[in-house]
């Protein structure tokens, strides 16, 4: 029998309900992702929402291999051919430039991938839910994330190409809190982007998202702070010095530790100019199961996940 989500009002349920129908297990070339990407296309449909299918293929891809040992230097890969699925949903009577709303599907090999990212691609589907008006938005369920960010790579380079973007939203490991002092790792050169780092530093509790964004994208960033915090939700901005475009790329190289901020799929995005911020959970610095057999549905915090959702519709409404 099919799984019936729980009735729209019950957002933590139907949140959960996602990510348990997403996380049975990994999701990635060599297993069930297109299981998972057939309830994401009927869920958003469901929702009222336009949905493309947009296959690629690319050959000789940069990137790193898709599991989740060692450090990303380590996992450096040069593949020599990649094919995978992005599915691209507007609100029919919406028109572009839009803002693009974007969470990767797949995982690393050996994880089921509750928290990374099944729960960035729940609270994409809870609001496609509420965002029931043809605003500009465009909600992109991305693929090959952990293989490179190939998935973006293409839709930024095609949205770029139509003029057809305003700027990008990452849901990147949205729902791992851990409340205990000291849960939270800060790596020390990026302190100093930290707002309010003082408060962040003395309990180091992994109690917060983080918004990382760059000055074109401040506003914004600013913007969802606000409504975060109208919902209960603590968030702490961390600011990325670098300009978007071919600039900021060069800076990476006179300063590596900003490298920690361009681990998901805004990051083809900044690279052309594109005004991009991530919302995160900041991941490995804080969640024990990242890449991991353990990353399951079980570990995730579902209430403060649907308050992501309600800051994220008032934010885009």
């Amino acid at each position: 029998m099919p799984h019936r989500p729980p009735p729209v009002g019950d957002d933590a349920a139907r949140l959960r309900h996602d990510v348990e129908l997403l996380a049975a297990g990994p999701r990635n070339r060599v297993g069930r992702i297109d299981a998972a990407r057939e309830h994401v296309e009927r869920e958003l449909c469901n929702a009222g929402w336009a949905v493309q299918r947009q296959p690629f293929r690319r050959r000789w891809v940069l990137g790193v291999r898709d599991t989740g040992a060692g450090s990303s230097i380590s996992r450096l890969r040069l593949h020599r051919g990649l094919a995978g699925v992005n599915l691209v949903a507007t609100r029919p009577g919406s028109a572009p430039p839009y803002m693009v709303v974007g969470a990767h599907l797949d995982t690393v090999l050996e994880s089921p991938g509750a928290d990374d990212n099944a729960s960035g691609v729940a609270v994409a589907l809870e609001l496609a839910r509420r965002l029931t008006e043809p605003a500009s938005v465009m909600i992109a369920i991305l693929d090959l994330e952990e293989a490179g960010f190939v998935g973006a790579r293409v839709l930024a380079r095609r949205l770029a190409a139509e003029r057809a973007v305003s700027g990008m939203l990452c849901l990147e490991s949205v729902g791992c809190y851990r409340d205990q002092p000291g849960t939270q790792q800060v790596p020390t050169g990026l302190r100093r982007l930290i707002e309010d780092a003082e408060a962040v530093l003395a309990q180091r509790r992994g109690d917060f998202l983080a918004v990382v964004h760059r000055r074109s994208s401040q506003p914004v960033a600013e913007r969802f702070c606000e409504l975060a915090a109208k919902f209960g939700l603590p968030t702490v901005r961390v600011r990325d010095p670098r300009p978007d475009g071919v600039a900021g790329l060069l800076a990476t190289a006179a300063l590596p530790p900003l490298a920690n901020l361009d681990r998901s799929d805004h990051l083809p995005f900044w690279r052309r100019g594109i005004p991009s911020m991530m919302v995160t959970d900041t991941a490995n610095l804080r969640n024990p199961n990242y890449h991991r057999p353990t990353d399951t549905p079980d570990t995730l915090d579902y209430p403060r996940l649907a308050r992501l959702v309600s800051a994220l519709t008032e934010l885009l409404a």
